[in-house]
């Protein structure tokens, strides 16, 4: 269904957007090397990615989070390949500054080392994605060597590993005890080695956190693993308010979900009171519509139609 938006009517961009450059992994290094943090949120869409790019949101993951967010799932495990292509495009068409980083969805990388090079070129070429994110211990390293050696950025995935949760029977915080917090230092170090050129860390002690940043020196992101990581990225929806629940390390900066069900019930309410609003809610000037018995050529030719966008009525 369309908006009728011919032409958008969003505010400008902030002013400073004409001197932002791209967001890079060169960018990033440089952040983390002067101590100066980052902001990553996933998002899926277009318009959203637009919003976070203006607000000056430094990473922006396309994530496989999607199939919950999105599609509704229980898990990751049902996001579909080709819509995290579809997905990554259309969060990279919305941001003109962000780095914008693609989730490799469950077993688009596990099977086979060829099979995965070439679905993580796909999020690159066709998703236009700066980056991809694989959920991986040091038993990738090999995987990852490869992906760089052909040009792919790699963005290793450690710690609590959402699409390995039917191991663990649900999410779990790990690194807990010393034996886990070693292994997961150890999975971060063999990675950098192999290539990665950014790390994320989810659901572990802060402590650990620590550790793998200062056993490697690539960017460090984190999410639920403390505050010292370089980066730090939550999901938009848990953000802003529109979850219904979210994990105990979010605290939400805006209450979107309950504002978007308010002008659903106002919409019902004004629907029902025939109060719709704007220009009698039509297309076109009410005065311009074809006499009775012209054709539509004729229409066209004496009575100019003027398309009035959604943000006009």
């Amino acid at each position: 269904m369309s908006t009728g938006h011919d032409t958008p009517k969003n505010p400008a961009p902030p002013a400073g957007d004409a001197q932002r450059r791209r967001t890079t992994i060169r960018t990033l290094q440089a952040m983390a090397d002067e101590g100066r943090r980052f902001a990553c949120l996933a998002c899926y869409d277009f318009t959203t990615a637009r919003w976070l790019d203006r607000a000056g949101v430094h990473v922006l993951l396309a994530g496989d989070s999607a199939a919950n967010v999105v599609l509704g799932h229980e898990t990751t495990h049902p996001m579909p390949f080709e819509l995290a292509v579809w997905l990554t495009a259309a969060v990279r068409r919305g941001a003109e500054h962000a780095h914008v980083m693609a989730d490799m969805p469950f077993m688009s990388y596990q099977a086979d080392d060829a099979e995965a090079l070439r679905n993580a070129g796909r999020l690159l070429s066709e998703g236009r994605a700066d980056s991809v994110k694989l959920e991986v211990d040091a038993s990738f390293a090999p995987l990852v060597k490869k992906m760089t050696r052909a040009g792919i950025p790699v963005c290793a995935h450690v710690g609590t590993k959402p699409q390995l949760w039917a191991l663990s029977g649900g999410p779990k915080i790990s690194g807990r005890r010393a034996d886990e917090a070693d292994l997961i230092v150890e999975d971060a170090v063999a990675l950098e080695r192999a290539g990665a050129v950014m790390l994320l860390i989810e659901a572990t002690p802060p402590g650990v956190a620590d550790r793998v940043m200062a056993a490697t020196s690539v960017p460090l992101i984190g999410i639920g693993a403390g505050p010292a990581c370089h980066g730090q990225i939550l999901v938009v929806n848990d953000l802003v308010g529109m979850s219904d629940l979210v994990p105990r390390f979010v605290e939400p900066v805006a209450d979107l979900g309950p504002r978007l069900e308010e002008a659903g019930r106002e919409w019902v309410r004004r629907v029902a009171e025939g109060r719709i609003g704007g220009r009698t809610y039509t297309a076109v000037e009410s005065d311009q519509t074809p006499e009775h018995g012209s054709s539509d050529v004729g229409a066209q030719d004496s009575k100019k139609s003027v398309r009035v966008s959604v943000a006009e009525l």
